[in-house]
């Protein structure tokens, strides 16, 4: 089969995020397909920029198309979104004659629906429409965007037109369907596919040790004797990393509980302010690491903690990467985000409380210390268990092949 994806956003290893693109071509190149993803030159998510061009990466054949660099959320990144679409237009000829038979539009935003429909229609090919999150939703929630907003208006017109004209829907947001259908989706033109694991990543000869220093302080936290709560990833105020801190603080009159936050983002030195100002000595912060050592960080805590701020969009569904990456390590996860029947939840592999409640969250590690350390094994077996079955990217690329290749009923 002839897989063409259409997705700003795309990634590489040499480059950085974003993955999800990346692993599911890959996947389908070893499953002997020929994929093509077209993708811009600049994206603020990745660490490395590709030189505009063709490029073959592990047997994927990517197309950067050139766009504008620019900074943060405002006019110059929906300028280069426009752009971007722009040059997909203008390349719909040569991206038709490669004939493609599944066409996927797979960018954050609404746009690519337009170019990716046209060159559907001209190979005959199936066109998918893969949702990352609701938008125009998110920048109306997130950013409290109007829904008369010219911007979120036409993000509005390009989600009503992909639900109205795609042959298949491919959501992560497990939730979705029943905001997709209030703008014309059919059930059966929608299926979930999650964010899952790249099984080879985590085996011990591909990972990497822990630095010295991460090394040093989690073997004398754990020689003492201590519980380890631990977090890795962005310290963002969207992963809500003070609600940790002020658990920690409702807790610090218990002995043998560290919490070991490790990572970096705009909130650190707020959140290192924070625990110093409550004089937390059980609060350690580290730096990132490289994510070829993130299995073995893993392996040194006892509890995962993951947490977001309270949003009308978790209701939807999530599908974050180090919940995954929790499931994967066997460890048991508090789950501080305000998403009824959770993964979390149907699994058994942690406990479910309520988005922003600190009290919640120091009962519910207060709780999982408590148990018996073989009871506390065995629930987070279960997210591994669950992990390895369901969620690795070798299934679930086969899963969208398998649902976007059959015919509409």
């Amino acid at each position: 089969m002839n897989i063409l994806m259409v997705s700003h956003y795309a990634g590489a290893p040499q480059y950085g995020m974003e993955f999800r693109s990346y692993y599911m071509a890959r996947q389908w190149v070893r499953m002997g397909h020929r994929v093509t993803i077209v993708a811009a030159s600049f994206s603020h998510l990745r660490q490395r920029q590709p030189h505009p061009g063709q490029e073959t990466l592990e047997g994927i054949d990517y197309r950067w198309l050139p766009t504008r660099t620019y900074e943060g959320n405002g006019m110059a990144r929906v300028l280069s979104m426009f752009q971007f679409v722009s040059r997909v237009f203008r390349q719909s000829d040569t991206l038709a004659a490669l004939h493609p038979d599944i066409v996927i539009a797979s960018s954050v935003y609404t746009f690519d629906i337009y170019p990716c429909r046209h060159i559907a229609k001209r190979c005959r090919a199936r066109l998918v429409y893969e949702v990352h999150d609701l938008w125009p939703l998110s920048p109306m929630i997130i950013g409290g965007y109007s829904r008369l907003h010219p911007f979120i208006w036409l993000l509005q017109r390009g989600e009503d037109y992909a639900y109205r004209h795609c042959d298949m829907v491919v959501a992560i947001p497990d939730k979705s369907f029943p905001h997709m259908e209030r703008h014309g989706l059919t059930r059966d033109r929608f299926c979930c596919i999650p964010n899952g694991f790249v099984s080879e990543e985590w085996l011990p000869a591909n990972t990497l040790p822990i630095p010295e220093p991460h090394d040093t302080l989690l073997q004398q936290l754990k020689v003492q004797g201590n519980t380890i709560i631990g977090f890795a990833g962005g310290h963002t105020q969207s992963t809500a990393m003070h609600v940790l801190i002020e658990a920690a603080r409702l807790l610090q009159h218990r002995r043998g509980l560290a919490f070991v936050l490790v990572g970096q983002g705009p909130q650190k030195a707020e959140l290192q302010s924070l625990a110093q100002r409550y004089g937390l000595a059980a609060v350690h912060f580290l730096p990132p690491i490289d994510k070829k050592a993130i299995p073995q960080l893993l392996d040194r805590f006892d509890i995962c903690y993951a947490g977001g701020v309270h949003s009308i969009l978790h209701r939807y569904g999530t599908s974050f990467n180090k919940i995954t990456d929790y499931m994967m390590a066997g460890k048991p996860i508090v789950n501080s985000v305000d998403e009824p029947g959770s993964l979390i939840e149907r699994v058994g592999c942690g406990l479910q409380v309520e988005a922003e409640n600190a009290p919640k969250v120091a009962e519910a590690i207060a709780r999982l210390a408590d148990m018996p350390p073989a009871e506390l094994t065995a629930m987070g077996q279960k997210g591994r268990q669950y992990a390895l079955q369901h969620l690795d990217y070798a299934t679930l690329a086969q899963q969208f092949i398998d649902a976007t290749s059959k015919p509409q009923a």
